[in-house]
């Protein structure tokens, strides 16, 4: 059997079919075009499965199921999203409008839940029981899977990792609330931190930029800028913070990190892996592994295809 698996991004749509193993067969994808409103939205991602489907060269009795990641949550109760900020959605009826198109079953789960998954199938943690990932870009995006499903709790908004509160009146996330992780482990934590240093070390070459993006802060550290690598020391301290919470919580096998902040690879790798041998509570216990994730653009397309496995 195969499946298809659709990403939905403010910026683009892609479908693809994928076989039992994770592997995809056919790719296509168009632009989202967010501004036409959801029917139009929605009618494409149903026209881009059936491309990819006859790109495939699969016929329909072959294909089991849909599955769709959606940067947003679905309501399992109702089949609707109740909003989905990057695509400007509210109360839509999503699985109802898909099956205008299409007679298969369709699911839909978060698009940072479904990266997970993918990952768990045919990525850095394929064959492990229980695994976690986490994308560093604009947000924390997080999934869990555990006994080879992913988790989204009990109304279908668990797993955000991103959002747990790691410092009591910190600073604002646009979540309204004070403190969350993403603000501390994302790529404006660097800029913002970096930013500070910057002006708190005239002698740094940080100034030298005509402005301080992640990457900069990364590549200064790199070259050995010290007001730079106590930037980046204390951003992968608080990466570890967070990781480490998962870890005295859920006790996966391994945690996976992707995103933007990931490019980094080792240099980033190594710091949080070294202080979590000292966060860890269980010191004398294995615990998971932290490894970057490894399918990169076509993580959306495969987790999302793997939801109806």
């Amino acid at each position: 059997m195969y499946y298809v698996g659709i990403d939905v991004g403010g910026t683009n749509l892609k479908a693809g079919v994928v076989d039992e193993n994770g592997h995809i067969i056919a790719k296509v994808d168009c632009p989202t075009k967010v501004e036409r409103g959801h029917e139009a939205v929605v009618a494409d991602m149903a026209k881009l499965a059936l491309r990819a489907i006859e790109k495939s060269g699969v016929s329909m009795d072959e294909v089991k199921s849909v599955g769709i990641g959606i940067p947003g949550i679905l309501d399992p109760r109702t089949g609707i999203v109740p909003f989905c900020t990057n695509l400007g959605w509210h109360n839509v009826p999503l699985i109802e409008l898909m099956r205008k198109d299409i007679d298969k079953p369709i699911y839909v789960d978060n698009d940072a839940t479904v990266a997970t998954l993918a990952e768990n199938v045919a990525g850095v943690s394929a064959g492990a029981k229980s695994s976690v990932f986490l994308t560093l870009g604009t947000g924390v995006g997080g999934g869990v899977v555990i006994d080879g499903k992913v988790y989204s709790g009990a109304h279908g908004v668990g797993s955000e990792l991103g959002h747990m509160i790691v410092v009591i009146d910190g600073e604002e996330c646009t979540c309204g609330n004070k403190g969350c992780w993403e603000r501390y482990a994302i790529a404006t934590a660097l800029i913002r931190m970096g930013t500070e240093a910057a002006k708190a070390h005239p002698e740094s070459v940080l100034n030298e930029a005509k402005s301080i993006s992640a990457k900069t802060v990364v590549d200064a550290a790199k070259a050995g800028d010290k007001a730079a690598m106590e930037v980046f020391d204390r951003y992968t301290y608080y990466l570890a913070v967070g990781i480490v919470n998962i870890i005295n919580f859920i006790d996966p096998e391994i945690i996976a990190i992707g995103g933007g902040v990931s490019a980094a690879g080792d240099f980033l790798i190594q710091p949080v892996r070294e202080k979590l041998a000292k966060l860890v509570f269980y010191k004398t216990m294995p615990y998971a592994r932290v490894e970057l994730a490894t399918l990169g653009n076509d993580a959306g397309i495969i987790g999302a295809a793997m939801l109806g496995k």
